[in-house]
């Protein structure tokens, strides 16, 4: 018997979601305090400013599968922080758009089950992880 892949549910895709911002919550911040070298001055303010929206997203999303009475994960993804800034920059890339594809996902997903206010706030989410995205694009090109 060929067993199909189970499909993740919209509480399992929001809990992803949490420990995705904490992972990189945690990331980011580690980032802004290793960061080191002359172009470290400019980015490690935009690691750390990004890390607190980070956790401000696992927040969000925690209270609201709270209220959809279910349980938030509480442990993070494994952490990627690289060991010069470049490569953190690369990291980072990667991990936003990871977090787009996700967000798409869940904002899809929400559609259909006509939850409207996870719709909202993964559209929101969404938004400022893409600006991330842009802003760690920018910044390995300059």
């Amino acid at each position: 018997m060929i067993r199909k892949k189970k499909e993740k549910n919209l509480p399992d895709l929001m809990n992803e979601a949490i420990a995705r911002e904490l992972q990189v919550s945690i990331q980011y911040l580690w980032q802004h305090i290793m960061a080191t070298g002359i172009k470290a001055v400019t980015v490690k303010p935009i690691f750390k400013q990004i890390a607190a929206t980070e956790m401000k997203h696992a927040e969000m999303i925690a209270k609201r599968l709270y209220y959809l009475g279910k349980e938030p994960i509480n442990q993070p993804q494994p952490l990627h922080v690289g060991h010069h800034l470049e490569e953190m920059l690369h990291i980072d890339v990667k991990e936003e758009e990871k977090a787009i594809i996700l967000y798409k996902q869940i904002i899809e997903l929400a559609n259909e089950e006509k939850d409207y206010t996870t719709r909202t706030l993964f559209e929101k989410i969404l938004a400022d992880e893409e600006d991330h995205h842009d802003q760690f694009t920018n910044l390995l090109e300059k």
